[in-house]
């Protein structure tokens, strides 16, 4: 992979191409998943370059995965307030006064009519609709509060409700913040994107606004077809 990426600071940026272009094995990079053989990762001027993921989550990053990683037999309270604790730094081992922690319920209480889940909060995250399992998971990404939002295929599987519903649940949530995302959905990257990057056989085709990716030559010859204006 050579790719030399940069993300602005408060903008929403979409990483697309075909299947195979690479996608998923950048995120991976970024986020401390994989070790790069060279080059560097810096995110808020720090090299993390092969850094642990818990680390980089440490200093701002925060990811949802193209497979849910959400915690199936926990309810969606339970899941969300496992990320508040997260973002508080509260350590697992002092779980068992969770319960006593006022201000820890209050938060994941606020997340869940934020995402609307609380009237789901008792259920099961495997017993929840794709859809909402999916706003789950995204939301567990956000209730870290990460400073930059890694989002990779928040979208896939669902229905066109529930993929109008994700796009202005990412909207509202990722307000002010930095988010790159991943995503097959031309119409989710168009209506969410500030740029996009299009990735093809590991390298950058081209990095531009919406409209200017839409009109690109190379990028329609290579990925998105012949679009209309």
């Amino acid at each position: 992979m050579d790719v030399n990426l940069q993300i602005t600071q408060g903008e929403r940026h979409a990483i697309i191409g075909p299947n195979g272009a690479g996608k998923t094995t950048l995120f991976n990079l970024i986020t401390g998943t994989y070790k790069p053989s060279q080059g560097a990762v810096f995110f808020k001027g720090k090299n993390v370059t092969g850094a642990q993921p818990y680390k980089i989550q440490r200093l701002g990053m925060g990811r949802s995965f193209q497979i849910t990683s959400t915690f199936d037999r926990l309810t969606a309270f339970q899941n969300i307030r496992l990320a508040v604790l997260s973002k508080k730094g509260i350590r697992f081992n002092l779980f068992h006064y969770v319960d006593k922690m006022d201000q820890v319920t209050r938060d994941t209480e606020e997340i869940l009519k934020r995402i609307n889940l609380f009237d789901d909060r008792y259920t099961a995250a495997a017993n929840l609709s794709y859809g909402k399992h999916r706003s789950l998971e995204i939301s567990m990404a956000l209730a870290t509060d990460p400073d930059l939002i890694m989002l990779d295929e928040p979208t896939a599987g669902m229905s066109v409700d529930e993929t109008h519903y994700a796009v202005e649940l990412i909207r509202r949530l990722t307000e002010g913040k930095t988010v790159v995302i991943i995503e097959h959905d031309m119409e989710v990257v168009f209506s969410l994107a500030d740029r996009i990057t299009v990735l093809h056989h590991g390298t950058i085709l081209a990095t531009g606004k919406p409209d200017e990716i839409k009109k690109n030559a190379q990028v329609q010859s290579a990925y998105l077809g012949q679009l209309e204006d």
